[in-house]
């Protein structure tokens, strides 16, 4: 069973991208989060930077939009080279329609859950998208702390997706420590995305002890 690892470049030097992307070669992906101080009261990041790092990059880009009117804006990050843009579902008017769209294009197509979202509206939809994020943080900051409750969510769409045999990643975003990792790990996510826990250190080794932990959890 792959063990998916995507840093997120919130937690990296932001003066030094390209330097930044070569410490976590090791990884699967790299996560961006697009935020545009409207869906989340923070700002970061927009297409252009998201096109200069997708030629930089050693690994594909894992784009995370926290952003209004997703069905008007994703599908440039998917026409910009991102491997994955996930959209969060509280802000679309029709994620299966923008999913299929980014699937045209040739990116992977992920729905992101707040934590006060029921996951029950999209379970029979799963077979529309490549990833489920279920945030396990209120999105818009980086440095939160891990949100456990949010784990029976994960757990409901783990089981639908294993019910029906599909190859969905199931992604956690947010408060994802080597303390914490094995929770979700055991709760159903394959796909990890963590950012201090990654870049204070050696991002090899945190990558390698966090992939390590999260392995032994899984089943």
């Amino acid at each position: 069973m792959t063990t998916r690892i995507n840093p997120s470049i919130l937690a990296a030097d932001f003066a030094n991208f390209e330097r930044e992307l070569g410490r976590i070669a090791t990884a699967d992906l790299v996560h961006v989060d697009i935020m545009d101080n409207h869906f989340v009261p923070n700002l970061t990041f927009g297409l252009p930077m998201v096109e200069r790092l997708v030629q930089v990059s050693p690994v594909p880009l894992d784009v995370h939009l926290m952003i209004d009117d997703p069905d008007r804006w994703a599908p440039g990050y998917a026409e910009a080279g991102a491997a994955s843009v996930t959209f969060h579902v509280e802000a679309a008017t029709d994620p299966v329609r923008l999913a299929r769209r980014l699937r045209e294009i040739g990116a992977r197509a992920g729905i992101a859950l707040k934590p006060g979202t029921d996951a029950e509206p999209y379970l029979d939809l799963l077979e529309e998208f490549d990833q489920v994020l279920v945030m396990t943080v209120e999105p818009g900051f980086g440095g939160q702390s891990f949100m456990p409750e949010t784990m029976p969510k994960l757990a409901r769409v783990k089981g639908a997706a294993r019910a029906r045999g599909l190859d969905v990643w199931l992604q956690v975003d947010g408060g994802v420590t080597i303390d914490t990792i094995g929770i979700a790990a055991e709760a159903g996510a394959d796909t990890f995305v963590a950012g201090s826990a990654v870049f204070r250190g050696e991002p090899a080794e945190q990558i390698a002890a966090l992939r390590d932990a999260a392995a032994a959890h899984r089943h």
